[in-house]
């Protein structure tokens, strides 16, 4: 089995155990993904620091995003991000037009309310890595169209 195999079969027992109780049943609370989302921030937190453990600090916002589109996405999904989009006002949005965690979904409309539970671990993963390269923020994401998937950045300038 294949490392990227491995990956998608962990991720999937992730989310079935995080959304359901000790019996195996599904919760009714499929909609409180905090979970999910604080176990991608920790682990994010935790990958950025041994990816970037050789690389200078890095100059404004927009090259930590890039470096997060390019090398860190590739490290974890083996791919770039296929889009980059910024108002230059602390708006991000990164899309990935072949998610990797909604590949193995059917494309039909009925399944998108399934999709939330895909990206919540993602959506950590980008807001813990950004943290601890000095950038707090909110990340949310937004499927229209599987397996496509957009991630807005929202910097929180305090």
């Amino acid at each position: 089995m294949s490392e990227d195999a491995v990956l998608e079969c962990l991720h999937i027992e992730l989310v079935n155990y995080i959304l359901s109780d000790k019996g195996g049943q599904v919760k009714n609370t499929e909609n409180d993904l905090s979970d999910l989302e604080y176990i991608g921030f920790t682990t994010g937190y935790r990958i950025i620091e041994r990816l970037t453990r050789e690389w200078p600090r890095f100059k404004d916002e927009l090259e930590t995003l890039k470096f997060i589109c390019t090398d860190f996405w590739s490290s974890i999904y083996k791919k770039q991000i296929d889009n980059l989009r910024t108002n230059h006002q602390g708006v991000y949005v990164l899309q990935d037009n072949a998610f990797r965690f909604l590949m193995k979904i059917s494309t039909g409309t009925q399944y998108l309310e399934h999709a939330p539970k895909y990206v919540a671990f993602t959506c950590g993963l980008i807001r813990g890595s950004l943290l601890n390269l000095g950038i707090n923020s909110t990340v949310t994401a937004e499927v229209q169209a599987m397996p496509s998937c957009k991630f807005h950045i929202q910097v929180n300038r305090t």
